[in-house]
């Protein structure tokens, strides 16, 4: 399957294909220097498949985890791409999951100010979401994404074969991020989670959430205004991910939590559950409410007295509504207890 990121003279291929890693190399010019990322929970075969089609390539393997997205892993990767010799017209290309992704990019984004970058991702989360839209950045203390940029891949290959190496809590992490565009603009999405088997309509699964993804980015870039309704879920998740000292929970655990109490409807809500159940993902969390304001107080999103959250009222249709923090507390209550 293959979208187009329509962008402009930004514009990108999206391919998912099960082989796609041994094909990058023919669908975007690899004959040059490359710095390619990875982690040391990817197989290493991955990056060498892709370092293979390269014109001279460099790997650099980062721990596995959430602690490798932060100002020590960004200057381990540039000092990489600086012992490489890398140059302007030469690419960073990231081979991993969500982590991976966002550090390679951000890198990418700052190395010369600016660098080709090209988007492997291995892991659900990664294919379904986080690989598209060109949000990069690490995490400052326990606060996450604080510092990072807008830079788009010049290409994204979704090799599905690598989905089948992963534990079924990391396939199931990623899966939230998929019931997440169901909820928010695809009733059919999320009507197929509960009806069929999600393995095995995968590739559907991530086309259909990508192209969610897809239409609002177009639309919104920079996230000045339709482009918020991705992060429904994430106002209270990145709160619950910030709390475990991000590690202790995955990113789409955290999400998955983080929509239950933006879901205004109770019914809808236990379909959502009903859901969470089914795929192997948490349906609620003992939280002190106290430390969770904290965290969110932090969030990048948040003003001096709340938040801009966005809301489902009814499958497959969003709103935005501003919440005061003590109106917050009370939602996380009720809905992720």
């Amino acid at each position: 399957m293959k979208l187009t990121m329509r962008l402009g003279e930004r514009s990108y291929d999206i391919i998912v294909k099960a082989g796609g890693l041994g094909r990058v190399g023919q669908l975007i010019n690899l004959d040059r220097r490359a710095l390619i990322v990875t982690d040391t929970g990817v197989p290493a075969e991955y990056a060498r498949t892709v370092a293979a089609q390269c014109g001279k390539a460099k790997i650099v393997t980062v721990e596995q985890g959430e602690g490798s997205k932060s100002i020590a892993g960004f200057e381990q990767v540039l000092t990489a791409a600086m012992d490489a010799g890398l140059t302007r017209s030469d690419v960073v290309i990231a081979v991993g999951g969500g982590v991976v992704g966002d550090l390679a990019g951000f890198a990418a984004a700052s190395y010369m100010r600016g660098v080709d970058f090209i988007n492997c991702p291995t892991t659900t989360l990664a294919q379904i979401d986080s690989s598209i839209g060109g949000k990069v950045a690490v995490n400052l203390g326990h606060t996450k994404n604080l510092v990072g940029a807008f830079w788009q891949p010049k290409l994204v290959v979704a090799d599905t074969a690598a989905l089948d190496t992963l534990t079924p809590r990391h396939y199931a992490n990623g899966l939230a991020e998929a019931v997440k565009a169901g909820l928010i603009a695809d009733a059919d999405l999320f009507e197929l989670f509960e009806t069929e088997d999600a393995r095995e309509h995968i590739e559907e699964i991530i086309t259909r959430s990508l192209v969610v993804k897809k239409n609002i980015v177009e639309r919104d870039e920079r996230e000045n205004g339709p482009r918020a309704a991705l992060n429904f879920g994430h106002t209270l998740g990145h709160a619950i991910e910030s709390r475990e000292g991000l590690g202790g929970v995955y990113h789409g655990e955290c999400v998955a939590l983080g929509m239950l109490p933006m879901i205004d409807d109770s019914k809808l809500r236990q379909r959502a559950r009903a859901v969470y159940k089914k795929l192997g993902l948490p349906a609620r969390v003992t939280y002190d409410g106290d430390k969770l304001m904290e965290y969110l107080r932090h969030d990048k999103k948040s003003g001096a007295e709340g938040v801009k959250t966005v809301r489902v009222r009814e499958l497959g249709q969003h709103y935005f509504q501003f919440a005061g923090f003590d109106e917050l507390r009370a939602l996380a209550k009720e809905g992720v207890r």
